[in-house]
Order: structure tokens, then sequence, then C-alpha cells
């Protein structure tokens, strides 16, 4: 059984098709921690629903990065956490994370990267016009939405949309892709 933190900061609805889909189809993965930088967000509330534990505090809290890295680490290894997914966590990861958990970080974002890469690749890919984009699932390196790709889909932009109904689209498709990227990469290991 590999143990999973999931990092989010908002809504949380990838992080409970994670935890959801991880109990459905029986994958041999336990999510043990929920870390979030957003105290008030709802993703708290979802996991309080599913049980999960939660790691929360403000980044200002914290002196510096390094600081509020650390504090996160330490309840990482305490849960003895082999894997961490970034589910719209919405923090760079620095050096303190990257360094213990090399090619064991992985994010979703919501474009076909190295496309609209940062935080607002739904909205960037629908305003350049762009006929199709889609999620990447990819492991985190230290700069932005650039590490090696683990899996994409691509969604088509149709005419009739509007940003309401490609960012659903696009969700629905995380939801899809990153279980399925989850599975994949736990069967290699």
């Amino acid at each position: 059984m590999k143990k999973i933190a999931i990092f989010a900061s908002g809504n949380g609805s990838n992080f409970q098709a994670l935890v959801e889909g991880i109990k459905q189809q029986q994958v041999a993965a336990q999510v043990v921690l929920l870390v979030c930088d957003q105290p008030q967000a709802y993703v708290l509330q979802r996991a309080q629903q599913l049980a999960i534990p939660v790691w929360t505090a403000a980044f200002n809290q914290f002196s510096d990065k390094a600081a509020f890295e650390t504090a996160i680490l330490s309840e990482l290894q305490q849960r003895g956490v082999e894997l961490i997914l970034l589910a719209g966590y919405m923090r760079i990861i620095g050096p303190t994370l990257l360094q213990a958990y090399p090619q064991r970080l992985i994010n979703i974002h919501p474009a076909l990267l190295p496309n609209f890469p940062g935080r607002h690749g739904i909205e960037d890919a629908f305003a350049a016009g762009v006929t199709e984009t889609g999620v990447t699932i990819h492991y985190v390196d230290a700069g932005i939405d650039s590490g090696p790709i683990i899996a994409q889909q691509t969604v088509p932009i149709k005419p009739s949309d509007d940003l309401a109904s490609l960012s659903q689209r696009i969700h629905q498709t995380e939801h899809r892709l990153y279980l399925a990227s989850l599975v994949k990469l736990l069967a290699n290991q």
C-alpha cells in the first residue's frame, strides 16, 4: 500500500476524485494526508467528509518557504508518505520538498504543456483562440509546470464553448486522467 499525500489550495474536486477513485478501484494506495495552505479552503470540508487527516497552515505563519516546507516535511515523514500528488496546490514547490521527494512529486495542469503554463491554463488557452487544449500530468521540478510529462489528454475547444463549459470539460478530464495516471505509475513501480 503506497502512502500518498495530496496537496490542494482551493475547492478540492481533484482531491475528492482521487480519494474516491482510489477506494472504488481498490488501488494499492492510501491517501494518508491532505496538505492545504489555505485554512479556509473548501477542500478541508471535503477531507473531513472523506475522513482524510489534514495539515493546514497559512504560509505567512512561517518565516520563509524553507520553514513552511520543513513543517510540511515533518508531517509527511511522520505519516510515512511515499508519494505526493498536487491537486490545485497554488504554491511553487521549493528545494526542501523537491530534495526529499525526487521523482515522487506529481502535478496536474489544465492545459497541454508546454503550452499555457502557470495559474491560468484554461483561461489562457481560451483567450488564445486555439482549437484544442487539454490536461497534463507531470513530475514536479524547480520550474513552473516544466517537469517531465507523464500523460496528456486533449480537450477540444468547441465554437459554442464559453469559459465555464470549457472549464467543466477540462475538470472532468482531469478527474479521469489523474487517477488513470496514478494507477499506471503504481503498476510500474
